[in-house]
């Protein structure tokens, strides 16, 4: 597929604003990725927007997960174990996303994240413990939601990142701000099982993928000052939780045409 210049522009300014979204509200902010490749940069296939979209979203949280790691937001210990267990739904999921309709694939995505806004909502109030560590009572959850989630992220493509947060904060009850930066561990490892299994099959434009890349370095430095001022009071879960609803409401009236 042979993209216009127009076309890597669009895609330069996607990544800065899905970059700054991850650096907000950590994997949910890879909810944009897929909308903007296949609605605003105007690829057709669902699956090489997808493909495309795992590899640089996944380089983009791995920007993110830096600037998040120096403002201590990351617990690593309770991060890769949820990562390593959900690379294997990851592979898993990506290889069944390949197989399945595209149009239906972003259906079934947005009724997913109308689902997720809500229970985030539900949990808004939701403080949370800051000295949450790894232990007997929550390594077992990890590795359970950890696979449930890296099998929908690698159905769903990297989109199904918006997982992420919520499932971390129920299985170990940290912070919102603490979940924000701790998904990025899991969103890169999610991205980039997801786009080898793509590339493999050749849905990767890896010329969209890096202007996508060069977009998000600003964006993702933008927003993760931002999440450290809009953490307090829940208003980073009511962001996140809107944020959502918009692009699912707009998926769900682009894709229903088409099944």
């Amino acid at each position: 597929m042979t993209l216009e210049p127009l076309q890597y522009l669009l895609g330069a300014f996607s990544g800065a604003l899905v970059g700054f979204v991850l650096g907000l509200v950590g994997g949910g902010g890879s909810i944009l990725a897929v909308p903007l490749m296949v609605y605003l940069v105007r690829v057709r296939d669902p699956h090489l927007a997808i493909g495309t979209s795992a590899l640089a979203v996944a380089a983009n949280a791995a920007i993110g997960l830096l600037s998040h790691h120096r403002i201590g937001n990351v617990k690593w210990r309770c991060a890769s174990v949820f990562a390593i267990a959900g690379v294997v739904g990851a592979a898993i999921g990506s290889s069944l996303g390949k197989a399945f309709d595209g149009q239906k694939l972003l259906f079934l995505f947005a009724l997913a994240m109308i689902l997720v806004g809500v229970l985030m909502l539900r949990r808004r109030g939701h403080v949370g413990d800051p000295g949450v560590m790894l232990g007997r009572e929550n390594a077992a959850k990890l590795v359970l939601y950890g696979f449930g989630t890296g099998l929908s992220s690698g159905f769903f493509g990297i989109g199904g990142g918006f997982l992420i947060g919520p499932a971390l904060i129920a299985a170990t009850g940290m912070p919102m701000l603490s979940a924000v930066g701790s998904s990025l561990v899991a969103v890169t490892a999610f991205g980039l099982t997801t786009a080898v299994n793509y590339a493999l099959s050749g849905l990767v434009d890896w010329p969209l993928a890096f202007s996508f890349i060069a977009g998000g370095l600003l964006g993702s430095f933008t927003g993760t000052r931002a999440a450290k001022r809009l953490s307090s009071k829940g208003r980073l879960t009511i962001i996140f939780a809107g944020l959502i609803f918009v692009v699912a409401a707009y998926m769900l009236w682009k894709s229903a045409g088409s099944l």
